[in-house]
C-alpha cells in the first residue's frame, strides 16, 4: 500500500479545534478573536490563566470519533494564537504550565491510536505571541498597526528556527504520526519564506510515511502547485480546500487526479463559541461527505470542545447520527471514489470496483430514472442499507415512455431505509457485469 493509500480508503476524519480561544468563546470569533478584536497579549493572558480543561477526556473524543465512522483525527497542537498543547521545550506557552498540567497533544495520540485511528497534527506556521513574528505590517496580527510595534526589531529566521524546532518535537517525540496539517501561508509568508525546503527534508526524514497538506504554499482559499504540471518540492500530498466543495475533481492539466480533503464545521465556527448554535445536522454531513468522496476527495469534519475539554452536545448527536448512517452505508465511502457519470434526479455516485452506489438524498415519485446506464449492465440492485432488492424495471406503468432511462423500483422499502426527515441519503448498490 502506498503511503496516501490509506487517507485515500478512509475517505473521513475528524478535526479537532482547541486552545485557549476556546474560554473566550467569543461570538463570530472563535479561534481569530485575537486577531479580529486585536486583543493586546497582556489581555489575552488571562485567558492562559484560566485554562483549565477539567472534564478533558480524550477516550471519549476518540470513541465518539470511531462510532461516528471516522478513519483519521488532527487535533490543532498550536494554532494561531501561539499556544501549545503540547510540551515543547522551546515556550512556556503551554498547556504543561496551565493549571491542567498535562501534555494534551500525547494524550489525544494515546487515546485515538488505541480506537485504532490514524493520528494527524494541525500546526500554525503563524505564531501571534511569539516576540520574533512579524506584527506591525501584518495583516492579521492582533498588534498589527499598533504604535507599540512600530519599531519592532524582530528576527524572523530566529522564529523559524523556533518553529522547525517546534515541528522537529512533534516528529520526534510523539511516535509515528500520519498526518502534518500546516496552516497558513499569505502574500510574504509563503512556500520558501518557511525555509519549506528545509522543513519538508526534515519531516520526511524523521517521519517517512507522513502526509503533508497543500499550506505550507497555500491558504484556505487556494489549493497551491499540486494543480499544475510542476509542483514545488513543499506542495505536500493533497489539497486542503476549507468550507467550500470543489464543484468538480481536482487534476492536474493532463487530468491526473489530485488528493485533497474538505474541512467544513459543524456550526459556523472551528473553535468553540458559547453562542453559536447554527447546527447543521447529520443529513448535511451526510451530503457533504457523500459529495466530496463523489468528486475523489476527503472529509475533516470539524468539532471544536469548550473549555473543559468537553465535545458540544449537539455535536455529539450529530456524530451519533453519521455514525448510524455510516453503519449501514460505510462500504459506499470507504475505499470509494468517483462513479461512472449518471443523471438521475438528486444523486451522486460512488464506486468500488464493479460496485456503483447510487446515492439518493431526494426520494423520487415512483421508480427512480436513471440516465447514462441500461438495464442489461445491471447483474443486482440492492438498497446498502438492508439488502434488500431494488428491482430493475423493464416494463409496467409508463416506463415504455422514457426509453432512455432505467428505472429502479425503490417501492416502500425506501421509505424504511430513509433517515425519518427524508432528506439524508438513501444508497442504491449496483452491482454491474
Amino acid at each position: 500500500m502506498s503511503k496516501i493509500e490509506w487517507f485515500q480508503n478512509a475517505r473521513f476524519g475528524m478535526f479537532i479545534h482547541w486552545g485557549l480561544y476556546a474560554v473566550s468563546a467569543r461570538p463570530g470569533r472563535g479561534e481569530w478573536h485575537a486577531s479580529i478584536d486585536r486583543v493586546p497579549p497582556e489581555a489575552y493572558q488571562k485567558y492562559f490563566d484560566l485554562f483549565d480543561p477539567t472534564d478533558f477526556d480524550p477516550v471519549s473524543w476518540a470513541r465518539d470519533a470511531r462510532q461516528a465512522g471516522m478513519k483519521y483525527a488532527v487535533l490543532t497542537a498550536k494554532h494561531h494564537e501561539g499556544f501549545c498543547l503540547f510540551d515543547s521545550a522551546y515556550t512556556d506557552y503551554k498547556s504543561t504550565n496551565t493549571h491542567s498540567g498535562r501534555d494534551l497533544v500525547r494524550e489525544y495520540l494515546d487515546a485515538f491510536r488505541a480506537e485504532g485511528l490514524r493520528v494527524g497534527l494541525y500546526y500554525s506556521l503563524v505564531d501571534w505571541h511569539h516576540p520574533d513574528y512579524p506584527a506591525y505590517e501584518d495583516p492579521f496580527h492582533p498588534m498589527r498597526g499598533s504604535e507599540s510595534r512600530k519599531n519592532e526589531n524582530c528576527d524572523f529566521n530566529r522564529y523559524l528556527d523556533y518553529m522547525h524546532a517546534q515541528v522537529r518535537e512533534l516528529c520526534t517525540n510523539y511516535g509515528k504520526l500520519d498526518l502534518l496539517w500546516f496552516d497558513f501561508s499569505y502574500e510574504g509568508h509563503t512556500g520558501a519564506d518557511w525555509r519549506s525546503a528545509g522543513l519538508v527534508e526534515m519531516i520526511r526524514a524523521l517521519q517517512p510515511d507522513i502526509l503533508l497538506n497543500s499550506r505550507l504554499e497555500a491558504s484556505g482559499g487556494e489549493l497551491g502547485s499540486l494543480l499544475t504540471s510542476k509542483p514545488t518540492p513543499w506542495a505536500g500530498d493533497f489539497a486542503a480546500a476549507e468550507q467550500i466543495i470543489p464543484p468538480a475533481p481536482l487534476v492536474m492539466p493532463d487530468g491526473r487526479p489530485v488528493c485533497w480533503e474538505a474541512c467544513q464545521t459543524m456550526n459556523d465556527s472551528f473553535g468553540y463559541v458559547e453562542g453559536d448554535h447554527a447546527w447543521k445536522g447529520a443529513a448535511v454531513h451526510i451530503q457533504q461527505l457523500v459529495d466530496c468522496v463523489s468528486k475523489g476527495g476527503n472529509y475533516l469534519l470539524n468539532v471544536g470542545p469548550d473549555a473543559k475539554g468537553n465535545f458540544p452536545p449537539e455535536a455529539r448527536r450529530t456524530l451519533r447520527e453519521i455514525g448510524s448512517w455510516m453503519r449501514q452505508n460505510g462500504g459506499s465511502i470507504y475505499g470509494c471514489g468517483p462513479g461512472r457519470k449518471v443523471d438521475a434526479f438528486g444523486c451522486r455516485t460512488t464506486a468500488k470496483g464493479k460496485k456503483l452506489f447510487l446515492h439518493v438524498m431526494h426520494l423520487p415519485v415512483g421508480p427512480l430514472p436513471v440516465a447514462g446506464i441500461r438495464p442489461e449492465e445491471i447483474q443486482y440492485a440492492r438498497l446498502l442499507s438492508t439488502g434488500a432488492e431494488a428491482e430493475v424495471l423493464t416494463s409496467g406503468w409508463a416506463v415504455q415512455n422514457y426509453p432512455g432511462y432505467t428505472f429502479l423500483n425503490l417501492g416502500q422499502k425506501a421509505g424504511e431505509a430513509q433517515p425519518a426527515d427524508g432528506t439524508a441519503d438513501l444508497v442504491v448498490e449496483l452491482t454491474l457485469r
